[in-house]
Parts: C-alpha cells; structure tokens; sequence
C-alpha cells in the first residue's frame, strides 16, 4: 500500500443533522447545532464527520429530494453557517464530509421543471423520458424502491413517462448527458472550493442504468409480505457495467484537489464492491462503503468470514472499511442486543480500515418504535406494516437527562419521539461513568491512535472456540502485535493460545469491555478466559 492518506487513519462519525442538535428551537437539527457539539466530538477523539443532505429541499425525502446542489435549507442553516462549520471543524482537525446526491433531483429542481414543460426543451435529456410500452402502460418493469409500484410516472403534459428510482418526486438524472455530467462535476467542485474534505456519493451503484431499458428478471424468492420492490432482480438498474464509467468521472474530479476522499453507498457483496476501488492505474471510490456488518449477522463465524473475504478481495491499492449502523437500518444495539454493543464497537475500530460510527451508538442507543401518528418517513407510509420505517434510527441525540435529552429545549417538540432511555443514556451522564459504553468507545479509539498495528498493520483471523471472533494485527516495520478476542455469546469462553503467541506471559491486556482489570491470561494452562458477552485487546 501507498503512504496512508488522513481517511486511512481516521475515525468517521455519520450526523444525520435532523437529529443532532436543534440551536433555533424548531424541534430540528441544524448546522450550527453540529457547530455548537464540535467539542465533544473532539472530546471523543472523531476525525471526520459525514453529515447527511443539509441542502434545499421540499423534504418529501428529508433532503434526498434537491431542489439546489449548492445551497443550504434554510431548515439547517445558510451557506455563512456551513463555512462557519468547516472553519471550526478544521480547527479542531476535524474534517468535513458531505452527502452528494447524484442519481436524481427534486421534481421542483429548475433542471426538472425545464426538462418537463416541453419535449423540445434543452433539458429535455437532463431525466429519462420514454413512450409508453406497447401495452400504452410504463416502457418496463422497473420498480420503485419506495413502494414497488412502476418506477415510471405519467406526465400528462407531455405524454411520456419518466423514471423515478425512489419516490416520484425524485426523478433520475441522465448521467449519459455530458452537459448533466458536467453541472453534476462542478457541484462536487462547488463544495470542494469551499473547504469540504470530501463525500459520501448517495446509492452510487444506482447512477447508471441499462442503456437500453430492458426489463428486469423476475425475482422466483419474492413472496407477499416481503418488500415489493424484490419482486425483480435489478439487473439493469443498479451496479450496470458501466457504473464504473461514473465512479472514475466523479473520481477524476475530487483528484483536482488535495486530500479529499469519496465513499460510495453500495449494498453489495464484498467480491462486488471491492470492484468499485477501481484498479491502480484508474482508481474509482477510495472507500466502497462495507455494510456487510449491517444485512448480516453478528455472529463470530460470520465476521471471521466477512474479514477473510475483504483481506482477499481488496486490492493492494485500496483500504477496508467497516460500519455498524446507519441512517437506513436499524441500530446495532437493537440487531446484536445491548450485551453485544461494546463488543461491536471493539470489532468495529480494530479490525483493518476506516470505522464510520453512526451517532447515538456510541451511547449505546437502540431503534426507537414510533407511534403510528409520529411516522414521518415515506418508506413506512408508503409500505406499512412492512417495518421498512427508517424514523426508529433517526431519532434524537441524547446529551442530557433534561427534557427532550438537551436535544431541544424543553418547551419544543422534536420532530421525532425520543428513546425512553434518554434519562440514563446520554452524553452527561455517560462521561461521569469511567465504566459507561461512552468512556469504553473513547478509550479504544485513545489507543487505537497510539498503535501503529491497529491503524496500519494487517490482519490475520484465527480459529477459535465457537462464538468467539479472534484476530491479531501486526504492523511489521515497529514489530507491534495486538490481539482481539470477542466472546459474542452469553457464556464463559476458555480461548487456547498455544501456536498464537510465543510466550504466553508475554501478553499484556490493553482492554477489556468490561472496563476492569480481569485476570484474563491463564499463563498456566495456556488459555484465554472470556466473561459472556466479554471482549479484550492484548499486545505481545
């Protein structure tokens, strides 16, 4: 690998800034409320933050409807409050990652509300426009994500459908237009100029479809009460062969500038995404994002598996990444189970690449069940009863056992239901306990940035009693070795150590989950002795 560069080494936290800090009293997060918390991610020792869309927006889909690429909602803020937010990040040496939302606009974007007043418009070919099928209905079977119905809508005026991958207030860009390409390009540009340290590119295996619209495969798995946008194989609407066609154009132009980095969002199989680095000679994302800790599950075979497969597939130009929760899916603590959050956590910043850590989990927040008359999310309302609602994981950050959690003040209704929790599990409270979750996260993230084998060494898994995850990290030039054990059951693991190490007294415990000094080397019989649900790190 090439001389590390700062996302190599760094510690993400995703903001969904809905949910961060309201500063104006309506209930919702903004930009200068992330301003006003910069210290406490200091604190917790985050290098980068990746805060999900801010940008003008009729919120049919909180932000991922953009009405301007290069403006802020007055919701969040101003551009003035966005500067002022990367100059005091970076003061901090904290760097500033922002969504790009390039697979479609707002249907009140000015590019869409050209290219639908007239089929001669110039913007015409900005969107997909089609005839009807044969049948007069939609020109396929493409489906929406949203609700399974046609991902063509009818445009009475001008007689044609046009393609919406996601809510039909979302119609998708035509990246096969240079001149959409190019408006796209200066976007990125646009924020660069202005200090942004890089992006996270919104379903970027989705960007280019079938040129030649065909229909996709029936899925024969599909049965009722499974979402009804499975009903097909997306064969031809996400991870088309030419998608790297767009990872290189995007990747081009974040190359005109220094250090910044792009991380696409792909739901793809390690073998697949790890495509997405590109090659040595033309590089595509820097990090592919990994959520195979995310559709899978917490289970050490599993995660053994999951680390086997990325070492083999990522190429020697490229760098792992691990994430445990975000912004769509549920929470890791309610998937894994509290017992097992401290444990995620251990995994998630030792093992080889970039953790992204999604906010809230660091308290150990869970999903959060939303009243029926609460729903803000269209993917429920559209799809109900189907728990396919991402409001449960975007609830408010809890930073004190005040009313509304220090998020609002307490006279304001936050936009979402608070977890019931709060009281107990908030930044407040969590900083005073040297044993709490918070303190434990901040401390393997202390060490992790004092160890040369946890921030640039490689991997090796090793077999271990069943329910237990080991692996050590080795970074050859210092000599440094450390070793995790996961005990990822609720029962007292004995780990043998004997073809591990050397010397087994030659161990020294780094951490462990339970934030305590147990005596977890058996020197004497050569073993390892886990608690239930017990995580350690060692160095020898």
């Amino acid at each position: 690998m090439m001389m590390p560069e700062w996302w190599n080494e760094a510690v993400i936290y995703h903001i969904y800034p809905r949910s961060f800090q309201d500063s104006n009293r309506d209930g919702i997060g903004d930009l200068n409320g992330i301003t006003s918390r910069l210290g406490y991610l200091q604190w917790l020792g985050i290098d980068a933050v990746w805060i999900s869309p801010v940008y003008p927006s009729p919120m049919a889909d909180f932000g991922y409807d953009v009405t301007d690429h290069c403006d802020i909602d007055p919701m969040f803020g101003s551009l003035e409050d966005m500067d002022h937010l990367l100059e005091e990040a970076h003061k901090r040496r904290i760097k500033v990652i922002l969504d790009f939302v390039p697979n479609h606009t707002s249907n009140r974007h000015p590019w869409f509300l050209e290219s639908r007043s007239g089929r001669k418009n110039p913007k015409r070919d900005w969107y997909y426009w089609k005839d009807p099928g044969p049948d007069g209905g939609p020109p396929n079977n493409w489906l929406s994500r949203f609700d399974g119905n046609s991902a063509w809508a009818w445009d009475e005026n001008t007689g044609q459908y046009y393609l919406h991958t996601f809510l039909e207030e979302q119609p998708d860009l035509n990246w096969r237009n240079p001149e959409v390409r190019e408006a796209m390009l200066n976007v990125l540009r646009f924020w660069f100029d202005r200090g942004v340290d890089g992006f996270r590119v919104d379903v970027s295996y989705r960007v280019m479809k079938d040129p030649d619209f065909r229909d996709n495969p029936q899925n024969p798995n599909w049965t009722p009460g499974m979402d009804p946008s499975f009903r097909v194989i997306e064969k031809h609407t996400k991870n088309t062969p030419d998608i790297h066609r767009f990872n290189r154009w995007i990747r081009q132009t974040a190359d005109e500038y220094d250090n910044r980095v792009l991380i696409g969002e792909m739901n793809l199989s390690i073998e697949e995404l790890s495509k997405h680095y590109g090659t040595a000679t033309q590089p595509e994302f820097h990090l592919p994002f990994n959520f195979r800790l995310i559709f899978s599950e917490w289970d050490a075979a599993n995660v053994k598996n999951l680390v086997d497969q990325f070492e083999e597939h990522v190429p020697n130009h490229g760098w792992p990444n691990w994430v445990l929760s975000n912004h769509d899916q549920p929470r890791f603590a309610t998937r894994a189970g509290a017992g097992q959050a401290r444990n995620g956590h251990l995994f998630l910043l030792t093992a080889r690449g970039t953790p992204t850590i999604y906010y809230g989990d660091e308290l150990g927040m869970e999903s959060v069940e939303i009243p029926h008359n609460r729903v803000r999310d269209p993917w429920e309302l559209l799809s109900p009863g189907l728990g396919l609602g991402r409001d449960p994981v975007r609830t408010p950050m809890q930073w004190s056992r005040k009313p509304n959690a220090g998020f609002s003040d307490p006279d304001v209704t936050p936009w979402l239901p608070l977890e019931k929790e709060y009281e107990k599990r908030n930044t407040e409270i969590l900083k005073k306990d040297s044993s709490s979750i918070l303190r434990f996260i901040k401390r393997v993230i202390e060490i992790r940035r004092r160890s040369d084998a946890l921030t640039h060494g490689g991997c090796s898994t090793h077999e271990a009693p069943d329910g237990v995850l080991l692996y050590t990290r080795e970074h050859k030039p210092s000599g440094e070795r450390v070793m995790a054990c996961i005990n990822i059951t609720g029962e007292k693991k004995n780990v043998p150590l004997k073809g591990l190490v050397d010397e087994v007294s030659e161990l020294t415990l780094l951490l462990s989950t339970e934030m305590d000094d147990p005596a977890a080397v058996d020197t004497e019989r050569e073993i390892l002795v886990l608690r239930a649900n017990e995580g350690i790190l060692l160095t020898f």
